[in-house]
């Protein structure tokens, strides 16, 4: 189904690239600079399980039909919910980077279990690892800013600037 801004209701309670460019702008800034390096289909990962993780299918979408343009496997896209028990599907960096996704995401009061991080720590050097985890907290940045201002799936801000 093609959506178009136009077609889309209008659920948003506020727009942060008019109401705030100037921290809109920041954002996207440092959304750059934390992809810089990271393998662009752990990338896609990481924002498609840290989205569904937060319930945000604005972010969802835009990063699924990302991830099926860049010529991602759809049936292992469709796995992303799942990854612990398909694990045939992903390799072991992307397995790695998925479970850091996962508890980063659900941060609690334990934190990031050591096993986790050790297990990241040996899929990536130390560049790569943080990058990979300032990935993990974009997404979760724009995940709370999407969902609390209820932007609606199938909406891009990427199209609207």
């Amino acid at each position: 189904m093609s959506v178009t801004p136009e077609s889309l209701p209008d659920t948003r309670r506020m727009w942060l690239p008019r109401t705030n460019p100037g921290v809109y702008k920041a954002l996207v800034a440092l959304q750059r600079a934390s992809s810089e390096g990271v393998d662009p289909e752990i990338g896609e990962l990481i924002k498609i399980r840290a989205s569904q993780l937060n319930g945000c299918a604005y972010c969802l979408h835009m990063h699924l039909s990302d991830a099926l343009a860049a010529g991602m496997e759809p049936l292992t896209l469709g796995m992303v919910s799942v990854w612990s028990e398909a694990t045939h599907l992903f390799s072991d960096r992307e397995r790695a980077a998925l479970d850091l996704t996962e508890h980063v995401t659900r941060l609690g009061e334990d934190g990031v279990p050591d096993d986790v991080f050790a297990r990241a720590r040996m899929s990536f050097d130390e560049v790569e690892l943080g990058q990979v985890l300032a990935s993990i907290v974009m997404i979760n940045a724009w995940n709370r800013i999407a969902v609390t201002s209820r932007y609606p799936a199938g909406l891009d801000e990427r199209q609207l600037r």
